[in-house]
């Protein structure tokens, strides 16, 4: 009698087989379906927040900034030991808090004026640290979002200093920045509803050599200095090179210091004296 055959293991072996590749299939297709966002916000700085949490190990803030002529200008400070320490910080805190402007807003300033066509500079000092107002931009908010009572003010001494201006509904100064206004805070970022909390990033230093760059590389530039911090700029500022105007803040604050400076026409007096097309300071 011949020797019983073993039972072949070829069929559960194509079974196992059989069950590891549908199982590989449902994890494809799992991965493939959209994931439903289970925040309850959808505010800009939460979106931001989670993209940068995504990839905060490639965060860059260089790869943030659009325009070559900043790029070029900026590139050797970008790669200091302090920014490198600046980037590791923002990128934790997009990660973990809900910071502001969205990421993608940081260099907005830079990005709207580019370094060949800016004619004036008004410093501010950090963004504004409430829900949905700050978008890279010093003293502007997104329209829809109320106009902060500096900005009101802001609209007030123009309506007696520009014929012809009439305050908006809105408080968002792009159009400005398309026109040449560099908007810059000294601070670019905040934590939510904590005013300042971004003052020792390492930021100051860094809008600091933008004023440098900016006094070097171009002539005529009218800078706007409000209140006593944006004073302390000045010493940045070469006079002969160009000019300073100076008041008190818009904040209500100090506001008897600030209407009636006509710095706004100042500003496009100088421009003129400069040759340069006044600032068109309307808003539509």
């Amino acid at each position: 009698m011949p020797p019983k055959r073993k039972a072949s293991s070829h069929p559960a072996k194509s079974v196992k087989k059989q069950k590891t590749e549908t199982a590989k299939k449902k994890m494809t297709k799992s991965k493939d379906k959209p994931v439903k966002s289970t925040d309850s916000a959808s505010s800009p700085c939460n979106a931001a927040a989670k993209l940068t949490g995504s990839t905060s190990s490639g965060f860059s803030l260089s790869s943030l900034i659009t325009d070559s002529g900043w790029l070029s200008a900026l590139k050797t400070e970008l790669e200091l030991p302090y920014m490198t320490e600046l980037e590791k910080k923002l990128a934790e805190a997009y990660k973990t808090k809900q910071i502001f402007p969205p990421q993608r807003q940081l260099y907005n300033a830079l990005n709207l004026t580019p370094l060949n066509q800016v004619k004036v500079v008004i410093i501010g000092q950090d963004p504004y640290h409430d829900d949905g107002q700050a978008m890279g931009l010093c003293f502007s908010v997104p329209k829809g979002i109320a106009v902060p009572p500096s900005l009101k003010n802001m609209y007030k001494e123009l309506e007696t200093d520009i014929p012809g201006f009439k305050s908006p509904s809105h408080g968002d100064l792009t159009q400005w920045a398309d026109r040449g206004v560099l908007l810059l805070n000294a601070t670019l970022s905040v934590e939510a509803h904590t005013p300042n909390s971004h003052k020792d990033y390492g930021w100051q230093k860094f809008t600091d050599k933008i004023i440098q760059v900016i006094n070097e590389n171009c002539k005529n530039v009218v800078f706007i200095l409000w209140g006593n911090f944006a004073q302390k700029k000045g010493k940045l500022i070469d006079a002969k090179k160009h000019t300073t105007i100076k008041s008190g803040h818009p904040s209500p604050l100090s506001v008897r210091y600030f209407l009636g400076c006509k710095c706004f026409s100042k500003t496009n007096d100088a421009l003129s004296k400069y040759k340069l097309t006044p600032i068109d300071w309307k808003l539509d």
